[in-house]
């Protein structure tokens, strides 16, 4: 029965422990609140300044536009030379020509007529093949 009593006492002094860790948590809890108000001043204070900071850059950039710095062509010769503009195509209101021209070689007029002479006579019957006159523009 001997070691009965020592666990009796051992829980004794753990209740003891348990109650001297809430008061020190207690106490941890009352200093961690201090310190995150002035953390959060800290915070605070540097974020500002890095709000005023972009504000500035922002009225910078509307101020001057998004080139913050000047581009300056370079002449390397001494003869000036005006540059190629624009050239738009022409947009008639009416046209010139009262009927538009008509294509003479269309499709057609490129083929004009079978040959029909004895050497393609010949090529029909031996080699199966046609013999055409063509129009001499025709590629």
């Amino acid at each position: 029965m001997g070691p009965k009593k020592e666990t009796k006492d051992a829980a004794a002094p753990a209740k003891k422990k348990e109650t001297t860790t809430a008061a020190a948590t207690a106490s941890a809890k009352k200093t961690t609140k201090t310190t995150t108000t002035t953390t959060t001043k800290v915070v605070t204070k540097e974020r500002k300044e890095k709000v005023k900071s972009t504000a500035l850059k922002a009225k910078q950039r509307v101020v001057r536009g998004n080139r913050l710095t000047r581009n300056r062509k370079v002449h390397l010769k001494p003869t000036f030379r005006r540059p190629f503009t624009l050239r738009l195509q022409r947009q008639p209101k009416y046209p010139r020509r009262s009927v538009p021209k008509r294509n003479r070689l269309d499709h057609f007029a490129i083929i004009k007529y079978p040959l029909t002479t004895e050497s393609a006579m010949k090529k029909i019957e031996d080699n199966n093949t046609l013999v055409f006159i063509v129009n001499i523009r025709a590629n």
